[in-house]
């Protein structure tokens, strides 16, 4: 058995142990950082430290508080707030008291916030603010286990009801609890088995009602010693963690931070992310897809505003990179050296300092790797950011496989594929092409439905993903689609659509979203939604300055320009994939119209549904259309 086996199979029974061992191990490291905005409201954020043991401190706080609080093992805690370091201490106070988190997103309305806190038989609900109060006081009549609500920040928010409290009132109450049992903590986490319920995670719903998935305390302790045996990170990182943690992949990264003990610099603020960067300076990040696109349509927009001799430079600069990336992965895939040609060297030495440099430098001047998961990043953006120094290494995994199951191994990462399994981690594809995954990571099943968890997890173990993927010969991992999404034209062929809409993300540097549509039909048409920051830059180079979005996307010179890059991208395609016609979105898509997923997945019934009308325009006169009407 080799060490990585031995130290995976060794793994204590839950994160929280996990914990008490890394506060044990270094105590006076520092642990986490957080915003902390000014007393007068004006000016930046700063920024303050937890050491393992201050942390330890407060998690042990609001775990005795959970349980003066009459909370026992395996009963469901509700967290719904936005990442921020109360939301860490809580998540590690609920698994020290042996109870189980629910997570909500802060962004779930009323109706279904009720509906998860009444499916998973939540006694307590710890809050953000006053708005998230405001929810469950509306349905309290709807949850008769919701015994109490504890708000993390109180401003504004009334407290005057004796269901309600603070956290700090919480933290009050648990110390003091502590002080009669010291040994608490200790009792609490030697208590609990691997088999316990330690979270339930409602998944995004990209179609009907989510379904809790349960994942239990042995889940999170193999994730943390699977993250820790890639050696992807190491004790001086610096993580920048602003994803949601509401989300699988969000506990995924701090099992990883528990288990090696590196720093974590915590602030959900998405808005804030350009200017955290240079002052946490990272050296490791994670990101869904949506931020890396951004970012180059960010980067692409100022190159044009520079100028054409500027742009004309950035357009060189990222050619550059695309191939240096691609010469010298496929150079250490050959020969294990990650080498290219003396002229090409040149090129990028030249194309660094015009142009890389900076982009780092905005990502704080220190990031070794960012790891992207959640849907599939278009190759040519990740070649692009891979040549400028920007590694991103793409990983692959469900709520229901606790997010982690393939990651790219570090130096020998291959762009445009999720990577190789985690160790402990079982993969095979069906004869259909569906990704099968069995593990220690791998769901309890869905709770409360014994047949929905049938479906998916087979008597031995082994969990169908409904994503379709390729292995290559050494293991590494390509997904393809996802099954649910593959549709068939009315002339039999099958289409992928996130391939094709990959494809068109990265030759329109200009697309925020795009969709794909075409069951049933004899032929594929598509709905794009422009980027506002970069299309407005394009705008004003081409006499539309002034103009509002709506006004832009309307112009007859944007739709040329976007079916240009449709041409381009149908060039690429076999002849019943190609997009016939398209119509640009007179906004993006967003989650607070329901349009995309907290993790930024389409839905795509609803976007179909909100923009029936232009895709019957597209249909007009067809057979297709006769379907539809």
């Amino acid at each position: 058995m080799s060490d990585t086996q031995t130290l995976i199979e060794n793994r204590p029974p839950s994160m929280a142990a996990l914990f008490l061992e890394r506060v044990a191990a270094t105590p006076d490291a520092e642990a986490f950082r957080y915003p902390v905005p000014p007393a007068s409201g004006q000016g930046p954020s700063e920024w303050k430290s937890l050491n393992w043991t201050q942390a330890a401190e407060r998690v042990n706080a609001i775990a005795a508080g959970l349980v003066e609080l009459g909370v026992q093992p395996e009963q469901r805690i509700a967290l719904s707030s936005a990442t921020r370091i109360e939301w860490i201490l809580c998540d590690l106070g609920i698994m020290c008291a042996g109870a189980a988190n629910t997570t909500v997103y802060p962004q779930t309305n009323a109706e279904e916030s009720a509906y998860i806190l009444s499916d998973s038989g939540s006694r307590v609900l710890i809050a953000e603010d006053a708005a998230q109060l405001a929810k469950a006081r509306e349905r309290k009549a709807e949850l008769p286990e919701l015994t109490h609500v504890v708000v993390i920040d109180p401003e504004g928010a009334d407290l005057s009801e004796d269901w309600v409290l603070s956290l700090a009132e919480l933290e009050k109450r648990g110390a003091a609890y502590l002080e009669k049992k010291p040994d608490l903590i200790k009792e609490k986490v030697g208590a609990i088995t691997k088999d316990q319920l330690a979270t339930l995670i409602y998944t995004s719903g990209t179609t009907g009602r989510p379904k809790g998935v349960r994942l239990p305390h042995d889940n999170w302790a193999y994730m943390a010693k699977a993250i820790g045996a890639t050696g992807l990170l190491e004790p001086a990182d610096v993580q920048y963690l602003w994803l949601p943690l509401a989300h699988v992949m969000g506990k995924v990264l701090l099992a990883g931070h528990i288990e090696v003990g590196h720093i974590t610099a915590v602030d959900g603020r998405v808005d804030k992310i350009i200017e955290n960067l240079p002052v946490v300076q990272p050296t490791y990040m994670a990101a869904v897809p949506r931020i890396f696109e951004k970012v180059y349509n960010g980067v692409v927009a100022k190159a044009r505003a520079g100028g054409p001799a500027k742009y004309k430079i950035f357009q060189w600069a990222a050619g550059v990179a695309r191939e240096y990336a691609k010469v010298s992965q496929d150079n250490f895939r050959r020969t294990g050296t990650a080498s290219v040609p003396f002229g090409l060297e040149a090129k990028h030495k030249v194309a660094d300092a015009l142009v890389y440099k900076k982009l780092r430098e905005a990502f704080g001047g220190r990031l070794r790797a960012c790891v992207s998961g959640s849907v599939a990043l278009a190759p040519e953006i990740g070649f692009f950011f891979a040549g400028a120094g920007i590694p991103i290494l793409e990983g692959y995994g469900l709520t229901e496989s606790s997010a982690a199951s393939f990651v790219n191994p570090g130096e020998a990462y291959r762009t445009g594929t999720v990577g190789k399994p985690l160790p402990g981690t079982e993969v095979r594809i069906a004869d259909d092409g569906e990704i099968l995954l069995r593990g220690p990571g791998i769901m309890e099943g869905y709770h409360g439905l014994p047949e929905k968890t049938a479906e998916v997890l087979e008597a031995d173990g082994w969990f169908h993903t409904g994503d379709i993927g390729e292995l290559s010969p050494d293991g590494y991992l390509r997904i393809t689609d996802r099954k649910k999404d593959l549709f068939k034209t009315s002339g039999g062929k099958y289409i992928a659509p996130t391939e094709i809409e990959g494809r068109f993300k990265a030759l329109c540097p200009f697309t925020s979203n795009v969709m794909v549509i075409g069951a049933d039909r004899n032929f594929c048409t598509a709905l794009i939604a422009l980027d506002e920051l970069s299309i407005q830059a394009w705008a004003a180079e081409n006499g539309l300055t002034g103009k509002s979005y709506e006004e832009v996307i309307s112009a007859s010179a944007t739709v040329e320009m976007v079916q240009g890059h449709v041409a381009q991208l149908n060039e690429g395609l076999q002849r019943w994939q190609t997009i016939k016609k398209f119509r640009l979105l007179p906004r993006d898509l967003d989650v607070e119209h329901g349009e995309l997923t907290p993790s930024l997945k389409l839905k795509r019934p609803v976007v179909e549904k909100e923009y029936q009308h232009l895709i019957d325009e597209m249909y007009a006169g067809t057979r297709e259309s006769q379907r539809s009407a």
